[in-house]
């Protein structure tokens, strides 16, 4: 029987942004505050997820070997290092948080039968890769309060108390929603990055946060005045609302995932036509987890 495993490791690392063919007005204008001459560092989470048959034993890969590897290969030299310099993977692709998981992969998968890379610089943004040359995912996480009120327009109190429970109450009730945005792309070969990040967080806070952040979702939020907005379809309405946008920006728009509460949670995907090779094989995001 064929089965995934996750392992978990960590580093501290710094890194910079800076392209030397390109004035310093100009790495500022595209990098920020990251083209610091000292560069700045993360505590990178590193999760490694590979798939094999079970042995006799029951395992797919002994993890005490498991973790070898990925100490000898990846940790024990990325640890307390500027990773401009320690890898020259790095000299001609900067080391953004996706390529650093691009050149993990290729580190480690002489090794081990690999199945997703994901790095997570910090807990509200990390990367995916999958082994599928320059091709990565980035996820950006945020969050957003409202109210809302589960009752269909067409059904009576009784029916709705019936379908919806104390949900239908009819002063409704509120949520911190934990949202997390995953875009699709291209890693570019000189800085290492699928997407401006800057312009991502921009589109996200448009189209989503500023809108629907302290509303009453039924009453603020022109679309749910017919629709029901559950947990589900509001990560809907949010996908539709960050599709185009997001795909203005060179990339595609992968996945969306609302966390109603830590109990309830929901995804939707875009890009894949097969919902379970997106996200059963891999571990969920740290923030989803606290």
């Amino acid at each position: 029987m064929k089965c995934i495993i996750n392992r978990r490791a960590q580093f501290s690392a710094s890194h910079r942004y800076w392209l030397p063919e390109l004035s310093e007005a100009e790495n500022v204008q595209r990098f920020g505050l990251c083209t610091r001459a000292l560069g700045h560092g993360h505590n990178y989470v590193l999760f490694v997820s590979i798939a094999g048959e079970l042995d006799e034993y029951g395992m797919v890969q002994n993890l005490s070997e498991v973790k070898r590897v990925i100490k000898q290969e990846i940790t024990s030299q990325l640890d307390f290092s500027c990773l401009n310099d320690v890898w020259s993977e790095f000299h001609q692709t900067l080391p953004t948080t996706e390529n650093i998981a691009r050149i993990i992969w290729q580190r480690l998968s002489p090794h081990l039968p690999l199945v997703c890379v994901q790095l997570f610089e910090h807990p509200e943004l990390w990367a995916d890769y999958r082994g599928n040359d320059m091709e990565a995912y980035l996820t950006v996480s945020t969050h957003f309060s409202a109210a809302h009120r589960l009752a269909h327009p067409s059904l009576s109190s009784e029916e709705n108390y019936h379908i919806y429970g104390k949900c239908a109450r009819p002063n409704g009730h509120g949520h911190n929603y934990h949202m997390e945005v995953t875009v699709k792309g291209e890693i570019d070969p000189r800085t290492g990055m699928i997407v401006d990040l800057g312009a991502l967080q921009r589109v996200i806070e448009e189209q989503v946060i500023e809108p629907f952040d302290h509303t009453f979702l039924n009453k603020d939020i022109a679309y749910f005045a017919q629709v029901v907005p559950t947990a589900e379809n509001i990560a809907l309405h949010i996908s539709n609302l960050l599709k185009l946008p997001v795909q203005e920006l060179g990339v595609e728009l992968h996945k969306v995932k609302l966390i109603e509460s830590p109990n309830n949670s929901c995804e939707v995907f875009v890009t894949t036509s097969n919902i379970t090779d997106s996200f059963e094989a891999f571990p969920q995001s740290l923030s989803a987890r606290t």
